[in-house]
């Protein structure tokens, strides 16, 4: 099996304070893996290091075999950012959101068939009633199904999310969920940044936690702490800020090692 994402002794320092240290990390082609950790353990950090967003200060990424830099084949890479607004203050429509995910640095015009892959990727995230409807008008969590869908329109073979669900309504969790298990199914290999599993758990085999910076567990996903595994808790969280980059920030978990 290949392997899909592999980054060996990763160091990242960002604002002149080390954020993430020695970390090795693989996952092999199909994997869906999370990465759990703290506000300020430095999982959004890593993965932004994993795609370019931030510099690596030492160590080694590959993705899809290849490192890190032009020759990655980026058209075969969906990332969905933290949660951002889908909402330039430009009029677009969810349907010209999704329309520009098709589009790179080695692709300056959209595929003939964009409009039949940005119907299917807005249905897969349970958006396909609203493809016509300015992004302006829509739900928060609206909003980041539609950003959702914009990774989802290239196909991608690898699809790299952070906190996806952060501060999102139940029922767009619950189709965000639904689309993953999809991808999953259909081989799509899968690294997704999350505070808590959620919705997500049943998909979810293995889990990466970060403390500090560093992998102190990468194996079965931990169990959730008291008060968030029931039925009745709806993993809806504020939208983690850019403290989640101070290290030195360790609140409440929904999870335990």
């Amino acid at each position: 099996m290949s392997v899909a994402v592999r980054a060996t002794g990763v160091h990242v320092t960002l604002g002149g304070a080390p954020i993430v240290h020695h970390v090795d990390l693989s996952v092999d082609e199909g994997e869906v893996v999370a990465l759990l950790g703290a506000n300020g353990s430095g999982k959004s950090t890593l993965v932004r290091a994993l795609v370019g967003v931030v510099p690596v200060d030492r160590g080694s990424v590959e993705l899809l075999g290849t490192p890190l830099g032009r020759s990655v084949a980026w058209d075969r890479i969906g990332y969905v950012p933290q949660r951002v607004s889908a909402a330039t203050g430009v009029p677009a429509t969810a349907a010209e959101v999704v329309a520009s995910g098709t589009l790179h640095a080695r692709r300056l015009r959209p595929p003939r068939d964009t409009g039949r892959r940005v119907t299917q990727a807005l249905e897969q995230v349970g958006l396909g009633a609203l493809a016509h409807r300015p992004v302006g008008q829509l739900s928060g969590g609206q909003q980041q199904r539609v950003l959702i869908a914009r990774a989802l329109v290239r196909r991608p073979d690898l699809l790299v999310l952070d906190e996806p669900v952060a501060g999102v309504d139940v029922p767009s969790q619950r189709a965000f969920a639904d689309a993953l298990t999809t991808l999953a199914a259909g081989g799509t290999t899968v690294l997704v940044v999350l505070h808590e599993l959620g919705a997500l758990a049943p998909l979810v085999r293995r889990a990466v936690v970060l403390r500090h910076g560093s992998v102190v567990h990468d194996g079965a996903p931990p169990s959730p702490a008291a008060g968030h595994a029931g039925p009745e808790h709806d993993h809806v969280h504020p939208h983690d800020t850019a403290d989640d980059d101070a290290a030195a920030l360790t609140p409440r978990v929904g999870w335990e090692l």
